[in-house]
């Protein structure tokens, strides 16, 4: 048999390195892409791009969906049409779930991911922040009189009940939550809080917050990590009877794809923590106050973690 030459060696060689880069392009192009969906609204559409971003850099593909109804993501994940999104614990538990109980942020989430596990959909860890409803005031208002609590802004409405009638405390609601079962009606339980129809005002959403900052109603309907609520400077108040459920956002993904992408559990695990309260308040703000597009915000958020 001839002895190799070092040519003939280097080409069997470089063949051989070759055929082993081709099969491993083969088997990362062989998983599909992590379809993504999330809802419309700005923190959704942030969470989207850092998401998408975050995952890119670990070498995951990942196809964003944005703009998707809250009830037609959750039957898509059902039926395995998407692979992950960006959920609320409370949205769970109470719109898909249908419970009203009250519970711990703990309770909730072990709750949901109980129930969820049985239709093979995996709740990862939660984001250390909470969008749920709370009440909100001018913050220069709300501190001149003494108001950080609901118990004192109902004890506030009370004593202009009682001591000057011709003023009416006037609270802004959407209109959704002055009608849910597990609105308005159940919050004066909570809270003794009767109220006169003169007393509410009830409007879009997005316009609660600037009622508010402009004075046309006295306290508002908001979610507390909205970034109007930093944008506008409104001080929110502490719900100190607990009636708002606990709307922990967290990674949801079917166990399917968990199970054929390696590490995705993990990459994921390590970028929810980083989601705090503070910080999404401020990403909300400069998209809806400061006209800053999600990708920029998503991608001066990561390289501020070191994480692209």
């Amino acid at each position: 048999m001839a002895k190799a030459t070092p040519l003939t060696r280097w080409v069997r060689n470089t063949a051989l390195a070759l055929s082993v880069m081709l099969a491993g392009t083969a088997t990362v192009s062989a998983a599909a892409p992590i379809v993504m969906a999330t809802k419309s609204f700005t923190e959704q559409h942030i969470l989207s791009a850092l998401t998408t971003l975050y995952l890119r850099k670990k070498g995951f593909q990942i196809e964003p969906k944005t703009n998707i109804a809250t009830t037609i993501g959750r039957n898509a994940m059902i039926n395995k049409q998407i692979d992950m999104t960006w959920e609320y614990t409370g949205t769970s538990l109470i719109i898909f779930n249908h419970i009203n109980k009250p519970m711990s942020p703990q309770e909730a989430y072990n709750t949901v991911k109980t129930l969820d596990a049985k239709l093979g959909l995996v709740w990862l860890n939660p984001a250390p922040m909470n969008n749920t409803y709370a009440f909100a005031m001018q913050r220069k208002r709300a501190d001149a009189e003494h108001i950080d609590t609901m118990s004192q802004m109902v004890a506030k409405i009370e004593d202009i009940r009682k001591n000057d009638p011709d003023h009416n405390w006037m609270l802004g609601l959407d209109l959704e939550f002055a009608g849910r079962s597990d609105g308005l009606k159940p919050l004066q339980k909570a809270y003794n809080m009767p109220l006169d129809r003169p007393q509410i005002r009830q409007m879009d959403p997005g316009l609660v917050y600037n009622a508010v900052r402009e004075g046309f109603v006295d306290a508002g309907l908001i979610y507390t990590t909205d970034g109007r609520v930093k944008g506008f400077d409104l001080k929110v108040l502490k719900d100190d009877k607990g009636f708002f459920p606990s709307y922990a956002v967290t990674p949801v993904v079917t166990k399917e794809t968990l199970d054929s992408h390696p590490g995705l559990a993990d990459a994921l695990n390590s970028l929810s923590p980083l989601i705090t309260d503070e910080a999404i308040t401020e990403m909300n703000k400069r998209v809806d106050i400061d006209h800053q597009s999600p990708q920029q915000v998503a991608s001066d958020f990561l390289k501020s973690k070191g994480l692209i």
